[in-house]
């Protein structure tokens, strides 16, 4: 990013997104759960927890 200042919604948003981005990471590793492209959510929740019970 250039030097611009941020706003303080921005940067909340931003902490944020580096909690979500380590918890990903933290699943991807520990819990060996595949990142694919789900077409909807319940498949998502679906994989994850298969993911979270074969750990």
């Amino acid at each position: 990013m250039k030097g611009a200042m941020m706003s303080v919604t921005d940067k909340l948003l931003l902490r944020k997104r580096a909690i979500i981005e380590t918890i990903n990471d933290e699943l991807k590793n520990i819990a060996q759960a595949e990142h694919s492209r789900h077409r909807c959510f319940d498949n998502f929740i679906v994989n994850l927890l298969g993911a979270l019970a074969a750990y």
